[in-house]
């Protein structure tokens, strides 16, 4: 017999949901909601889908609307340190009190049964819509998908396309044009679509367009960001001006920006955690994890050699993102995890030595080198762990 959900705090009770599953249920996640929603008032929510670039994006855009004066929520996952990280509100993680009373209101609104049918991101994304109540905006980040993931239950009035990859080709599609397609199904009114590796991106967004004209009579306006080369002293690696153009641009369509000039220098103080984040003299942290989030590091590290820090989930390809980053790696160090969703280490390692990539089986770190961890989440937030980083 199972033990009731509804005896639990939020902590407890995030214990027993399913963090990782073979397939989406939309439903489940669709029925709350459509109880919640009677139960509170959304506010203008602007929904970030893509491959890479969400979560900086989201937190410039989210920063900017907080330090203009409007209440701001923003939700991203995963988290590095807290799960306190996922909720971002007016300027700081959400507290365990606020965490906690959402997760009392949740627990009374709905039945043991649907309790545990919902996975731990879509309760998750549940408490991110509740807490949203009385903010002027909820920025609102995907987790793998579009369509069918559960932060698409609610209506979004601006959609923001990141940079789309292959990645999550299990879920989403064995091709740029099936992620593509995914991801931007999720529009309802307006889609502003960023910067692109891939020109047949924009192919799909006309198609994506007809399709729901014609399937739910929703009317899209596609816009594009034109330009991504923003001239003033940016504090952040340079890549990261890509998602800061498309938060400028959706700045742009919200009523009070389009009277008001954007001012640049609120992006800088924007606290951005793990994105070729500097945490000491020669020390980067960076939580990406394919091969284009490898690209624009490799861009980022040119003309010099790095000692990497490194680990991969065995359904990512490793090879790849290690072949890019070849170039720029002076010596790797695979960094132990334990997870069942990390590659074995000894087919890495064989990786490793078809690259010709020399591995170091010591990390001994010293003031003469540079060291990059990269790999995902989870390698960032074990090697924080590992030298007891305390997040400022």
């Amino acid at each position: 017999m199972k033990m009731s959900l509804k005896t639990k705090s939020l902590s407890g009770f995030l214990e027993h949901k399913t963090m990782y599953y073979d397939k989406i249920d939309f439903s489940f996640v669709n029925k709350a909601f459509s109880i919640l929603e009677k139960e509170i008032k959304i506010p203008f929510v602007i929904h970030i889908v893509g491959t890479n670039g969400k979560g900086s994006t989201g937190r410039f855009l989210s920063h900017y609307l907080y330090k203009t004066g409007f209440k701001t929520l923003h939700y991203s996952s995963p988290h590095i340190k807290k799960f306190n990280e996922r909720i971002w509100i007016n300027g700081a993680d959400v507290s365990d009190n606020l965490l906690q009373n959402a997760h009392n209101f949740l627990i009374n609104i709905y039945d043991e049964g649907l309790l545990q049918k919902l996975t731990y991101f879509e309760y998750t994304t549940l408490l991110a819509l509740y807490l949203s109540k009385d903010c002027d905006y909820l920025v609102l980040e995907a987790g793998l998908g579009g369509e069918f993931d559960a932060t698409n239950v609610v209506k979004n009035d601006i959609s923001l396309i990141t940079t789309i990859g292959l990645d999550h080709i299990s879920f989403l599609g064995d091709s740029i044009e099936k992620i593509a397609k995914t991801k931007m199904r999720a529009t309802n009114a307006k889609m502003i679509i960023g910067y692109q590796e891939f020109k047949e991106v924009f192919k799909v967004a006309e198609k994506v367009k007809d399709e729901l004209k014609q399937e739910f009579n929703r009317d899209i306006e596609i816009l594009k960001v034109e330009n991504f080369d923003i001239d003033y002293d940016f504090v952040f690696a340079s890549y990261l001006k890509r998602n800061l153009a498309l938060c400028i641009r959706c700045l742009e369509e919200l009523p009070f920006f389009r009277n008001n000039p954007i001012n640049l220098e609120i992006f800088n103080t924007t606290p951005l955690f793990g994105r070729c984040q500097k945490i000491a003299k020669n020390l980067y942290i960076d939580v990406g994890h394919n091969s284009l989030a490898a690209k624009v590091i490799k861009e980022e590290f040119k003309n010099r050699q790095i000692t990497l820090i490194y680990n991969s989930y065995e359904d990512k390809d490793y090879e790849e993102v290690l072949k890019v980053l070849k170039p720029i790696v002076k010596e790797i160090f695979i960094l132990d995890l334990d997870d069942k969703r990390i590659v074995k280490k000894d087919i890495l390692q064989k990786c490793i030595k078809k690259l010709q990539i020399v591995e170091i089986e010591k990390l001994s770190m010293d003031l003469e080198n540079e060291y990059l961890v990269f790999g995902s989440f989870l390698v960032v937030e074990r090697f924080l762990e590992l030298i007891s980083y305390e997040k400022c």
